[in-house]
């Protein structure tokens, strides 16, 4: 591994670290008040890595629903990854090998795939332990301190936390955005499309997982066909 690409890595990753952490230190706050231990919290986020299906997930362990519930929900919320994963391997190195993908794919969450794709190189395995290293540490670190403290931050706070990770994904996109047409395009595209899903009763039965899926495969086939890259013959 190389130690400089690894630092470049460890520097990228230091604000989704910090943007992980206060987030996930809300889940933690929720994962004690229904009942989870400091550990069960911890462990939660240490193996999962997904924002959106930890909050879902915990709300139905909380309820006591079954583990088709629970699976099919994950399926749904989490499928995008996999939507992300086949783009992110399109710009991996070809040193990188197939267990050493299955390490970058674990942690490969929204704001990992905005930040190493806007990477102006090829991307190794060094660079990419070294960007998801801190985000991983953060995510969990931040579940176990709000596990830790329970309820005793009030309302105000807890949402305030919560509202984070959204601000620091518009810090990732938006620099991204405003260097490349096509890239704005596409986050403008998939923004009025989750509109449309969200207030539009005729969608209402789709759920947010699908939505999502929908919103990123149209925006990003929209985009291909009107900014089509020419592949290396």
């Amino acid at each position: 591994m190389k130690k400089k690409e690894i630092q470049q890595g460890l520097r990228d990753g230091i604000p989704i670290a910090l943007g992980y952490f206060s987030v996930s230190f809300s889940f933690g706050i929720m994962a004690a008040g229904g009942g989870l231990s400091v550990f069960q919290a911890a462990l939660t986020s240490l193996t999962n890595m997904t924002s959106a299906g930890q909050f879902a997930g915990l709300q139905i362990i909380i309820a006591g629903g079954a583990f088709l519930e629970m699976a099919l929900t994950q399926l749904i919320i989490n499928l995008r990854y996999a939507l992300m994963s086949l783009s992110l391997s399109q710009k991996l190195s070809r040193n990188v090998t197939m267990g050493q993908r299955l390490v970058i794919a674990f942690a490969n969450t929204d704001e990992i795939f905005a930040v190493a794709m806007s990477h102006g190189k090829e991307l190794s395995f060094s660079y990419m332990a070294g960007l998801q290293v801190l985000p991983v540490l953060g995510w969990t670190l931040g579940t176990a301190c709000g596990a830790a403290a329970g309820n005793l931050l009030p309302a105000s706070i807890n949402n305030a936390l919560s509202v984070a990770l959204y601000g620091m994904f518009i810090a990732v996109v938006v620099p991204a955005a405003r260097k490349a047409k096509p890239v704005l395009f596409a986050a403008v595209l998939s923004a009025l499309l989750s509109c449309l899903f969200y207030y539009v009763p005729a969608f209402s039965g789709l759920s947010a997982g699908v939505s999502i899926i929908i919103c990123t495969v149209a925006a990003s086939a929209a985009g291909a066909v009107l900014w089509p890259v020419e592949e290396d013959t």
